[in-house]
């Protein structure tokens, strides 16, 4: 196939990845052919809508900004992102039954499909404040750099190719995605990816600020929440009851030292107790004692082995903390997975990542590649050519009251995006 027509892309900012890797040797077709590209009358045009219409962009952020979007209660600024894909005119939209926001803008003569997407959804829970407030230069508000600013730049894409009447070879997705965070566990993804599912040929996932990195690797990650309940009773009346956060406690420590050797070696691995919690009072035996683990890890294998030792821990120190009991009924564990995401890995070396190395280069950018946690995992899991690039500007704080935006080089990212979506998707002109 043309290369012209077979996409790049890249990473960002306010996503857990592993340290950048150096990027190897560039096949200087590549180049030439993105220059080529970007050479096209119609692109250059395109090119310079991008910074022509950055104020609308910036309007764009912040009124979905300040549009509320806590897990699992996106709707609002899905109906606004519905209404905006709508009002830029495409051929086709709406809302599939997980929630996720689709519109469809054809192509001319190709069966393919290439999807460009942010996600709707934000970390912060129903109730906080989402105004955004300025300070100089800087823009603050929970949310504004992930993924508002990835919504928005997947509007300004839909943007340009219409004002510059740039007709792509196949079609296009525009995508709102649900439940990429927390324990959303990529919910939207798993639907769109689902057999039975809309056709995806290519997924590029704009996902925070900048403009510099490339994510063509998923980090895999299990989640369990674990409840142990028991009779409770008075602290010292009750003495000799099971007492479920002693289990808890006991489990941690089983696992700790179990976990550490897989930790040690291979594919790197990692793994948290990240919430603790139960009892009622301090002279209160608890009925009920819940955690909430994480673990990652980049090579499956490991990610399982970790996952079975996990298991194997509770269940040892369940098990010998109802042995040990004196009196009463027994504990009762309940072990509950509420994340699953699938790691994997498109090669450095494929032509989807070289282009989007080249489309980086040719803007005077060095690419660095790594992994991440994003959308992108459940195609790449899949087989599926998948990538996720940020939406340009600079930010920092994501995932805490105190984010904030810098409108700097913002053009850039969502000028990288434009060349990698067209080099996926075709202009219906021949190199």
């Amino acid at each position: 196939m043309n290369l012209l027509k077979r996409t790049v892309t890249f990473f960002i900012g306010a996503i857990v990845l592993s340290a950048p890797q150096s990027v190897m040797g560039q096949d200087p077709d590549y180049e030439a052919q993105v220059t080529a590209l970007a050479a096209l009358p119609s692109v250059l045009r395109a090119l310079e809508l991008v910074e022509e219409r950055d104020a609308r962009t910036m309007a764009d952020l912040l009124e979905l900004t300040e549009i509320a979007a806590p897990p699992f209660n996106e709707h609002q600024r899905a109906e606004r992102f519905l209404e905006m894909l709508l009002d830029l005119g495409v051929d086709s939209a709406w809302t599939d039954a997980e929630g996720n926001v689709l519109a469809l803008r054809r192509g001319t003569g190709s069966d393919e499909v290439v999807a460009v997407a942010g996600h709707l959804d934000t970390v912060f829970p129903e109730g906080t404040d989402v105004t955004v407030r300025q300070r100089g230069d800087t823009l603050f508000a929970p949310g504004i750099g992930d993924d508002t600013r990835g919504l928005t730049a997947v509007l300004a894409l839909l943007r340009v190719l219409n004002e510059a009447d740039l007709q792509t070879t196949a079609d296009v997705l525009f995508i709102g995605t649900v439940g990429e965070e927390g324990l959303g566990d990529l919910r939207g993804m798993k639907h769109l990816f689902r057999e039975g599912g809309p056709r995806i040929d290519t997924f590029i996932s704009i996902d925070g600020t900048g403009h510099t990195g490339i994510t063509h690797q998923g980090l895999g990650s299990h989640r369990y929440r674990v409840t142990v309940r028991g009779p409770g009773g008075h602290s010292w009346g009750a003495f000799g009851l099971p007492n479920p956060a002693h289990a808890l406690g006991r489990a941690i420590d089983y696992f700790d030292l179990a976990a550490d050797a897989i930790t040690r070696f291979g594919p790197r691995t990692s793994y948290n107790v990240g919430r603790i919690g139960g009892g009622t009072s301090v002279n209160s035996i608890p009925f009920e004692a819940w955690m909430e683990v994480d673990m990652r890890s980049e090579g499956p294998e490991n990610l399982q082995a970790i996952d079975e030792v996990f298991q194997r821990s509770v269940r040892r120190a369940v098990e010998e903390s109802n042995t040990q009991r004196r009196d009463g009924a027994e504990l009762s564990l309940e072990m509950e997975l509420i994340g699953d995401r699938p790691s994997g890995e498109i090669s450095e070396s494929v032509p989807f990542v070289q282009q989007a190395i080249a489309v980086s280069r040719h803007l005077g950018i060095e690419p660095s590649l790594g992994r991440g946690s994003t959308d992108s995992n459940i195609p790449i899991s899949q087989g599926i050519p998948a990538i996720t690039i940020g939406g340009g500007g600079q930010g920092s704080g994501a995932h805490s009251p105190g984010e904030w935006f810098i409108n700097r080089d913002g053009t850039l990212g969502i000028q990288r995006a434009l060349l990698i979506l067209l080099a996926q998707a075709g202009t219906g002109v021949t190199s």
